[in-house]
C-alpha cells in the first residue's frame, strides 16, 4: 500500500471530495455505470457488478490536470480586519498520476471474489505566496487510497448482490496557516508539521438486476469511513484532527435501445454534512469555538447531488465507444470562500469520451475527461471590503489494460 500511495501522489477530486469516475470505463461515461458490469474495478461503484465480469485483471493509469486559482478584489481594510493581498494566485503543481488495479475470480456460476485498489480523490493546493500572511508556500495536500476486497453472489441469473469491506488510507499536510494560530486550540498542531497519516474503514453494499430484457437497475451505498485522527493537525480540523470520509449512495438505470447501444443514468448523493471538519461553517464558528474543537471552523461544505449520463455503443466485436456528461452541485457556499482557497472544489459539469479495443483475451482502454471552468465568488468574511473568487477547471487522460482469463 505504501508503494501504491507513493505512485498515486495527490489528486484533486471533482465532485467535492470524490472522483467523478474510478474505472477507465466509468471515467469515459462521466462516472456513470452503477448498473453496467465492465471490469474488476466495478467494486468502486457497485460491488454487485463483480458477479457478472468473470475472471479478469484490470490496470489503469490516469494523468490528472486540475487548474485552480483564486482572485481577490478590493483594498484591505486594515487591522482588525483580515484582508488579503489583491490579485490572482495560481496553485503551482498541475499534473498528477493516479493508478488503479483490480482483479476478480469467478468461483462458480453464482459466486465471485475480487479486489479493487484505487485513489478516490483528495485535494491539493500549493500557492507560492504567503496567502494568509504566514509562511510560503500556502496550501494543503490530501491523498486518499482505498482497498476494497469484494464478495458478490448471483441470487438469480440476472440479479446479484455484493459487499466490499473498505480499508482506507489518508495522507495530509498543511502549510502557511500561521495567521490562524490565535484561533487554534493547539497552535503547535495547526500547520507546517509535515505529512501525517490516517487509517480507517467502511463498507459498500450493492444490488444489480436485469428486470426487463432492455432494462437494468442498480444501487449501491457506502457507509461513512471512520478514520483515525491526524494528530499533527489536531489544532486545525474539528474533533481534534478528525477527517472522516462521507457516506454516499448511488442509484441508476441502463436502457438497451439495441443489443449494442446502451443509455445510462446515475444519481449520486454525497453527505458532507455528516463530517464536522468539512461541514462546519467558517463563521460564526471561528468566533465561538477554537480550531480543533468539535465546533471549530471548517470548510462549510454542503451535501452534493450529481446526475451522470452516459452512452455506450459497441460498433463491432472489437470496438466499444463511450461518451458521458455529468452535472451536479458544488459544495462551497458563497459565504465560505476564504477558507476554501485551500480547497477550491467548485466543479459542476464534466464531459467525457472513451473507447475500448478488444484484442483476443485482452482489452486496451482510453478515456478523456474535461471538467468545465466554474467559479464561486463571495465576500471575504473577515474583511467585507473584499471579494474572493475561486476558480477551477480540469483535464484527465486515462489509459487501461485488461486481461481476461
Amino acid at each position: 500500500m505504501v508503494l501504491f500511495g507513493i505512485v498515486v501522489s495527490t489528486a484533486y477530486a471533482t465532485n467535492g471530495c470524490f472522483a467523478n469516475g474510478l474505472s477507465i470505463e466509468s471515467k469515459a461515461l462521466a462516472g456513470a455505470g452503477v448498473v453496467l458490469p465492465q471490469g474488476s474495478l466495478d467494486a468502486s461503484i457497485n460491488p454487485a457488478a463483480m458477479a457478472f465480469v468473470g475472471k479478469r485483471i484490470d490496470l489503469g493509469l490516469s494523468l490528472f490536470n486540475p487548474n485552480r486559482k483564486y482572485t481577490v478584489e478590493g483594498t484591505p481594510s486594515g487591522f482588525p480586519a483580515f484582508g488579503l493581498t489583491p490579485g490572482t494566485e495560481k496553485s503551482h503543481t498541475r499534473w498528477f498520476f493516479i493508478p488503479s488495479i483490480g482483479a476478480n475470480w469467478q468461483m462458480d456460476d453464482k459466486n465471485s471474489i475480487g479486489i479493487s485498489i484505487f485513489g478516490n480523490g483528495g485535494m491539493n493546493t500549493d500557492y507560492h505566496t504567503n496567502t494568509f500572511f504566514g509562511s510560503s508556500p500556502t496550501g494543503v495536500d490530501l491523498m486518499q487510497l482505498f482497498i476494497a476486497p469484494t464478495y458478490a453472489r448471483k441470487l438469480a441469473p440476472n440479479h446479484a448482490i455484493g459487499i466490499s469491506p473498505i480499508f482506507a488510507y489518508q495522507r495530509f499536510e498543511a502549510k502557511g496557516l500561521e495567521a490562524f494560530s490565535g484561533f487554534s486550540s493547539d497552535p503547535s498542531h495547526l500547520t507546517n508539521n509535515g505529512h501525517d497519516n490516517s487509517y480507517g474503514y467502511g463498507v459498500k453494499i450493492g444490488y444489480l438486476g436485469k428486470v426487463l430484457p432492455f432494462l437494468n437497475i442498480g444501487a449501491s451505498y457506502q457507509t461513512k469511513m471512520i478514520m483515525s485522527r491526524f494528530d499533527k493537525y489536531e489544532g486545525l480540523f474539528a474533533e481534534k484532527g478528525a477527517f472522516d470520509i462521507p457516506a454516499t449512495w448511488t442509484i441508476g438505470i441502463a436502457i438497451k435501445a439495441t443489443p449494442d447501444l446502451t443509455f445510462l443514468a446515475d444519481a449520486q448523493k454525497i453527505y458532507n454534512s455528516d463530517i464536522k471538519s468539512t461541514h462546519n461553517p467558517f463563521l460564526p464558528n471561528l468566533q465561538k469555538s477554537q480550531l480543533g474543537k468539535d465546533n471549530g471552523a471548517g470548510f462549510g461544505w454542503d451535501d452534493v447531488t450529481v446526475l451522470k449520463l452516459g452512452v455506450q455503443w459497441r460498433s463491432s466485436k472489437d470496438w466499444t465507444w463511450r461518451v458521458g456528461y455529468s452535472i451536479g452541485d458544488q459544495p462551497i457556499p458563497r459565504s465560505e470562500v476564504l477558507f476554501n482557497i485551500l480547497a477550491p472544489c467548485v466543479i459542476k459539469q464534466h464531459a467525457s469520451f472513451g473507447v475500448t479495443k478488444t484484442i483476443g483475451n485482452s482489452e486496451l482502454k482510453f478515456a478523456l475527461m474535461r471538467a468545465f471552468p466554474h467559479s464561486v465568488t463571495g465576500t471575504n468574511p473577515l474583511d467585507p471590503a473584499q471579494k474572493i473568487k475561486l476558480i477551477m477547471n480540469q483535464w484527465e487522460i486515462s489509459l487501461g489494460y485488461a486481461w481476461k482469463f
